[in-house]
């Protein structure tokens, strides 16, 4: 759409410019995916009953899961794919099809919802096995996110995909504060504007609530950030698909999240605010502004019927997908660390099951969690779900906040 704005004006055409804001097409693409989901909804639903894509319940490990959610056996599970399928539409509505965020956003969003979808339909074509296996899932998150780390961090291959102005890796611009001696001897401080190219601004590492970055890898030590590049898009996959385990749980914390980080990406992409709050301007960020704005009215749109008692689950396909682009989201924007914060949630729900299985291996059998994840655990102490999903939701935004705050002190 945007590429047809620009072709309208060549031609002597006059297109409304509030079409060509970001925070404009934010909005647009938030509508649209939130409609999407809510108007399509039934009919998907309807379809998924007919084919018989119902949600099987864990009792082998948690027994009594099979008692507090029995009433959700046969509900239609995949219904990431409306999700997914209201963001590829807004992106393809409102996004520069010719930024390379966009590309690797949408390469991200359909590589990972296909490993989610194979996954979803061995559950259900197959009713004794577990889907992929963990082995399969985690190579094929971690082949993604290493083919992207190559792309970010190796010149010779991003210039290579370039096609004239097509996909070239945006400009990063920062402020610093250096001491100047003036021809009277007096010293002086002034701020001053660096380009820097895109791959030292990838090798960074930024700590919340801390100006500037703390330390830049060079060289060969480019190792350390690949392997956090591969570390925070598989967890942040990982972390959500576990947190999918409550009618609207993984959905609201989702949307608290992303609207964190869509605000992040659009102060990014002002220059004037960015060097106000000392962060990077990225030029391009509102991108995935747009994008993380689609993302999050598409979980609202799809929460209308995730809700509890729900209707529909998000199954494999949407979780991986959905935390794969919120790990790159933070990647790009350099806000690895504060994914942490914001998706305190996410870590929470995946430390307790790290925990839970460490404890088993190591101490004779020995659980430290009733059940794990962790909202499991909470519904074995007496927590109606809904308790456990509106707590977790608190946290969630509390959460959001905190990481919005860190950017103003800093």
């Amino acid at each position: 759409m945007i590429m047809l704005f620009e072709y309208l004006q060549t031609l002597g055409l006059k297109v409304p410019i509030v079409f060509m804001n970001y925070s404009t097409r934010m909005m647009l693409a938030a509508l649209t995916s939130l409609l999407i989901c809510i108007l399509l909804g039934p009919k998907f639903i309807k379809k998924l009953y007919e084919m018989k894509v119902g949600q099987t319940i864990r009792t082998e490990e948690c027994p009594l899961l099979g008692e507090l959610h029995h009433k959700k056996k046969d509900t239609p599970t995949m219904g990431g794919v409306l999700i997914l399928t209201a963001l590829i539409i807004s992106l393809f509505l409102w996004m520069d099809l010719r930024h390379p965020f966009t590309i690797l956003l949408l390469i991200t969003t359909l590589f990972l919802g296909f490993l989610g979808g194979i996954d979803d339909y061995l559950k259900l074509r197959y009713k004794n096995t577990k889907g992929l296996s963990g082995r399969k899932k985690l190579f094929g998150q971690v082949m993604l996110s290493s083919c992207i780390a190559l792309y970010l961090l190796v010149p010779s291959i991003s210039e290579s995909l370039h096609f004239g102005k097509w996909f070239d890796l945006p400009t990063i611009k920062i402020e610093r504060t250096e001491s100047v001696i003036s021809e009277a001897n007096n010293a002086t401080t002034v701020k001053i504007q660096k380009n820097i190219p895109f791959q030292d601004y990838i090798n960074r590492l930024y700590i919340p609530f801390f100006k500037g970055s703390v330390i830049s890898f060079s060289g060969f030590f480019s190792i350390i950030t690949a392997l956090l590049i591969v570390f925070v898009i598989t967890g942040s996959s990982n972390a959500v698909n576990l947190t999918d385990g409550l009618d609207g749980l993984a959905a609201g914390c989702l949307i608290f999240a992303s609207m964190c980080f869509a605000l992040v990406a659009f102060v990014s992409n002002n220059a004037d605010i960015a060097f106000y709050l000392n962060i990077p301007y990225v030029e391009g960020s509102g991108e995935i502004a747009i994008y993380l704005s689609a993302f999050a009215g598409g979980c609202l749109g799809f929460l209308w019927y995730n809700g509890y008692p729900a209707q529909v689950f998000m199954g494999d396909v949407g979780s991986l997908s959905l935390g794969g682009i919120l790990g790159l989201s933070a990647i790009l924007l350099k806000k690895e660390l504060l994914l942490g914060i914001v998706g305190g949630i996410f870590v929470l729900e995946a430390l307790s099951v790290i925990l839970q299985v460490t404890s088993y291996k190591l101490r004779n059998k020995k659980r430290i969690f009733l059940c794990s994840p962790l909202h499991h655990h909470f519904e074995y102490k007496g927590w109606p779900e809904t308790k456990v999903v509106l707590r977790f939701w608190i946290v969630g935004f509390l959460l959001a906040l905190i990481g919005l705050a860190s950017l103003k002190f800093q």
